[in-house]
């Protein structure tokens, strides 16, 4: 494996999605693909690639995503992925590629 960012959910934002502590500048700096050669996993959950915030993924999609924060936003599409995902602020999460 080339490379691993490690860091937790820090905050939800108002539509449910898992704002983590990882930025997008970190993903750069370490080079960071955002492909789909690049998986992240939050508890027992896992997706592969990082879309932009104007991703058109279907709906009930698992993605991670570069959100409006600036940081590495974990979503279910159209739903909350705290309810739906049950994960709470203080979760790990890992980047690896």
């Amino acid at each position: 494996m080339a490379g691993k960012i490690e860091g937790v959910v820090a905050s939800v934002s108002s539509a449910g999605n898992l704002v983590t502590d990882i930025t997008a500048e970190q993903l750069q700096s370490k080079n960071a693909p955002t492909d789909q050669s690049v998986t992240v996993v939050c508890d027992e959950h896992e997706t592969l690639g990082i879309f932009p915030a104007d991703h058109n993924q279907p709906p009930m999609t698992y993605i991670a995503l570069i959100g409006e924060s600036g940081n590495l936003e974990l979503a279910i599409v159209g739903d909350s992925a705290r309810i739906m995902l049950g994960v709470t602020e203080g979760t790990p999460v890992v980047v690896k590629w």
